[in-house]
């Protein structure tokens, strides 16, 4: 018989940080002051939200896989582009009667980004799981200001609970108040059953990235990583060019040491080159390759990736 394991997060509530859930009949009240990892606001937020109109512009939502350990559920990243005022984002377990495709590990038709539902093949989440929007605080939605824009996430009477940097956002089967969701947040849904070891047993962990999308374009750390590549690859074909007395090795001064062992990169070695242009030794980072691959989470910025990705692309500009 499979158990469900106590988790090792904390409710929220009235003990806690005052973040309970509140009846539906209660009149809405202000938000209450919380710690920075549980940031509430009023009970009927997501009632007020305008409908959006058409001009105002899209913030992107990227939601990939937390993974701290070999029995994290893995699923494709998603990403979202949502605008104040959109339908919220839905998430549950995947059914039969959903009509979604079972295309993917940990998520099914999750790929879509113009879809308003998010399914995982997890028996620990529930059907109607939890439920995320965007907000504005500003007075106006004029295209020419630049709104502060919010996420906020809660959890819809779900089972086996929602949870937001560790901390449980309401009881089982009780509606919570939204939370605000920032950037590097992790969420979960559900909790592991004990002696579970499929996928379909698994909660599922999520960690947030907010307004990053500078990451997958050229800028100045990628572009200058790539030139001190070239640099050290330049290096090789100079015959004893730059190499140390005694040693025959030559470092290169514009790559920073292996920041897992330390010791500098040089030629004449293994080198593993994470997406987001960090660059390490391949023997000291494999361990941490071959663990979740082929997903991918870099351990100096979090950056999440998918090794597998297709590299036949056309170069677009020139570094030189």
């Amino acid at each position: 018989m499979l158990r469900r394991r106590r988790s090792a997060g904390t409710m929220a509530n009235a003990n806690n940080v005052n973040t309970a859930a509140v009846p539906a009949s209660r009149p809405p009240t202000a938000p209450s002051a919380t710690i920075s990892n549980l940031r509430s606001v009023s009970n009927n937020a997501s009632a007020n939200r305008l409908p959006a109109p058409s001009n105002l512009p899209a913030h992107r939502l990227r939601l990939v896989p937390h993974l701290e350990s070999r029995r994290s559920l893995r699923f494709d990243a998603i990403t979202r582009d949502m605008r104040v005022g959109d339908p919220v984002l839905r998430i549950g377990r995947f059914t039969d009667r959903s009509g979604n495709n079972q295309n993917g590990a940990g998520g099914v038709n999750n790929s879509n980004p113009t879809s308003f539902k998010l399914a995982f093949k997890s028996k620990v989440v529930s059907r109607a799981h939890a439920e995320l929007w965007v907000e504005s605080s500003s007075p106006s939605l004029s295209t020419t200001s630049a709104p502060n824009v919010k996420f906020f996430i809660k959890d819809t009477k779900s089972s086996s609970g929602t949870f937001l940097n560790h901390v449980r956002l309401s009881p089982a089967n009780t509606e919570s108040r939204p939370f605000q969701i920032k950037d590097g947040d992790i969420l979960q849904l559900g909790v592991d059953y004990q002696g579970g070891s499929e996928d379909i047993y698994k909660s599922v962990k999520i960690r947030v990235e907010i307004g990053r999308e500078w990451q997958s374009g050229a800028n100045k750390f990628n572009t200058n990583a790539i030139k001190n590549l070239k640099s050290l690859a330049q290096a090789v074909s100079q015959a004893g060019a730059g190499a140390t007395s005694g040693h025959g090795k030559a470092r290169s001064a514009g790559l920073p040491d292996c920041c897992i062992c330390l010791f500098p990169i040089a030629i004449n070695q293994a080198l593993f080159i994470s997406p987001c242009s960090h660059t390490f030794h391949f023997k000291c980072i494999r361990p941490m390759v071959e663990a979740h691959f082929p997903s991918w989470s870099c351990p100096l910025c979090r950056s999440f990736a998918d090794l597998e990705e297709d590299v036949e692309v056309e170069a677009e500009m020139d570094f030189d």
